[in-house]
């Protein structure tokens, strides 16, 4: 394994932001990615861990080490007639996973379909769409303790689950890798998720009455196309803020002055889509200087012209964040890892 200086990230992250590394290693099995964290510790260089660069904003040049995840492999388990159990390695591509599955048809994760990144950043932030969220089939993964390089194991439970939330971004934070996750899948009497979003009239479109896991996985594929940009065509991270949850008392004040407010009760809480709130900012479309709101889907921020600093995008963002604050009162929080 090479250690490169001065590494540039721009094709490693999907906004496309040019910055670099002061030094850059791609590890490809455990002995390399420990010799690349003794490296960093003896150098006492800060580290940062990439996989797909799809869930990152650089603001600036990384003056540490960064590490590219590139471990692969899919291994199986049948555990009866109707589960098996896949572990996937944190280097996998999770559309490309997802569509092993499929193929193999296994049930579970195709309301997933492309989404972007590796596996092993899908746990950190509990990665869902279309009413499934990562914690459903998730059973465990392995991880770096990075103080002491020793291996240790996950459950679900332990993970911690939230919205967008785990314990790896919380109190875990910085102090592991993820190097393989585990899910429980259906092998045969699969649950049709189809409630969410536009999948049943993409589904009435193509033709399809009785859906399998595979239609399921190509309704979303079509859905997500038609409204999120490729960002190997125009720079982004997908959704770039979280659904807010607000009091039920506050949504309840809000729906008298704005009647059409769309809200999804949780408890004592109600979550409330943050696209609807930016598009009601007058953001949806709109483009200052390199970086805009995209034109189908203002959840989503993009590097409209390709040349956008990070810094730019991050002060687009500020922006949004405070004209919903001050219409609405909701303050949005940002799904993107700032660095």
């Amino acid at each position: 394994m090479k250690i490169q200086e001065n590494y540039s990230l721009k094709n490693l992250n999907t906004f496309g932001v040019d910055v670099s590394a002061k030094y850059f290693a791609e590890v490809k099995d455990i002995n390399d990615l420990k010799y690349a964290i003794e490296f960093a510790k003896i150098n006492h260089f800060e580290m940062l861990f990439l996989g797909g660069g799809s869930n990152v904003l650089f603001t600036k040049d990384f003056g540490g080490l960064v590490i590219k995840l590139d471990l692969k492999g899919i291994t199986e388990e049948i555990i009866d007639e109707n589960t098996v159990l896949v572990t996937a390695q944190a280097g996998e591509n999770w559309h490309q996973f997802v569509q092993y599955c499929l193929n193999k048809n296994y049930g579970g994760l195709e309301n997933l379909s492309l989404i972007p990144g590796n596996v092993g950043t899908s746990p950190m932030q509990n990665i869902g769409a279309y009413g499934v969220e990562i914690k459903d089939r998730f059973v465990s993964c392995k991880v770096l303790n990075l103080e002491t390089l020793e291996i240790e194991n996950f459950t679900n439970e332990e993970c911690k689950f939230g919205y967008r939330e785990s314990v790896f971004k919380r109190e875990g934070k910085g102090k592991y890798v993820i190097l393989e996750v585990a899910f429980k899948l259906s092998r045969k009497n699969h649950q049709i998720k189809t409630e969410y979003g536009a999948i049943k009239t993409e589904l009435e479109k193509l033709g399809v009455e009785n859906p399998t896991i595979q239609d399921v996985s190509h309704a979303v594929i079509n859905i997500r196309q038609s409204k999120l940009p490729d960002p190997k065509v125009t720079g982004n991270a997908g959704s770039f803020f979280k659904n807010p949850s607000i009091p039920l008392v506050q949504f309840n004040d809000l729906t008298q002055k704005f009647e059409h407010i769309p809200g999804y009760p949780n408890g004592d809480l109600v979550k409330i889509p943050a696209g609807w709130l930016i598009e009601q900012c007058g953001w949806k479309g709109k483009q200052i200087g390199n970086v805009a709101s995209h034109k189908l889907q203002a959840l989503v921020i993009v590097n409209a012209t390709g040349e956008a600093s990070g810094e730019e995008i991050f002060d687009f963002s500020t922006l949004i964040i405070d004209s919903v604050k001050e219409k609405f009162g909701i303050e949005l929080e940002r799904e993107v890892n700032i660095l």
